[in-house]
């Protein structure tokens, strides 16, 4: 895969190392209840550096299978989010592709954001948009209580902050208290509250860590997949 391949594998390890270290210094941050800015800008980064493996897989295959392209025409590693502009803007950025390997053109397409479990490519690919064009996405702190109920058997039943139950209501088989909204104790269960804290970015209101994670590792498949074409 000429130089690039070196690239890519360069900027997979880049960003292993400091999807690490930013999962560190969010603890951090968790505690403090502030994302400080040069955290914020190693998060750019790392989104950027995913997004140039991407565009370098894009011009491997445009190079490999679409010998009659323009070269001047700019093109990227496709994420769009219907089947329809999918199928105009891949036959417009590798015209011929469809004719010289439809297999993997197929593989592009299960790796669009309107795919089943792909939902991570449009949110890495919108905070990217946002970082490059605009000020650094806004990160907001999101706390909430989980109470977790687990049985001797092991059943377990959990929810979250705003579940109210009214009278009458028992939880594997233990009535809950309408006052404390919790099981009333009894030797059959394990009660538990947690208490979670985290950071989302804020236009998009998901977890930014998460998102990071699926990210980093998604990168990393789409790039081991797409080694047997390239």
């Amino acid at each position: 895969m000429s130089n690039r391949k070196t690239n890519i594998q360069a900027l997979l390890a880049r960003v292993a190392g400091d999807a690490e270290k930013i999962e560190r210094e969010y603890k951090d941050s968790l505690h403090a209840k502030s994302i400080r800015p040069d955290l914020r800008i190693d998060i750019k980064n790392l989104f950027e550096n995913l997004r140039s493996i991407l565009d370098y897989l894009a011009h491997e295959v445009r190079e490999r299978y679409c010998g009659g392209a323009n070269p001047k025409e700019r093109f990227y590693f496709p994420v769009i989010h219907d089947k329809v502009t999918f199928d105009m803007q891949v036959d417009r950025w590798f015209p011929g592709l469809r004719g010289t390997c439809p297999d993997l053109i197929a593989f592009l397409e299960s790796v669009q954001p309107y795919q089943r479990d792909m939902e991570w490519l449009g949110y890495f690919n919108r905070v990217n948009n946002e970082n490059k064009h605009g000020a650094l996405i806004e990160q907001t702190r999101f706390e909430w209580v989980e109470t977790k109920v687990t049985s001797v058997d092991d059943g377990q039943v959990s929810w979250t902050s705003g579940v109210t139950f009214s009278e009458g209501i028992s939880i594997m088989g233990v009535p809950i208290d309408p006052k404390t909204q919790l099981p009333v104790p009894h030797p059959t269960q394990k009660v538990e509250r947690i208490n979670w804290v985290d950071f989302r970015f804020s236009d998009i209101d998901v977890s930014a860590l998460w998102l990071i994670k699926s990210s980093v590792s998604g990168v990393k498949s789409i790039v081991n997949i797409m080694n047997q074409w390239l």
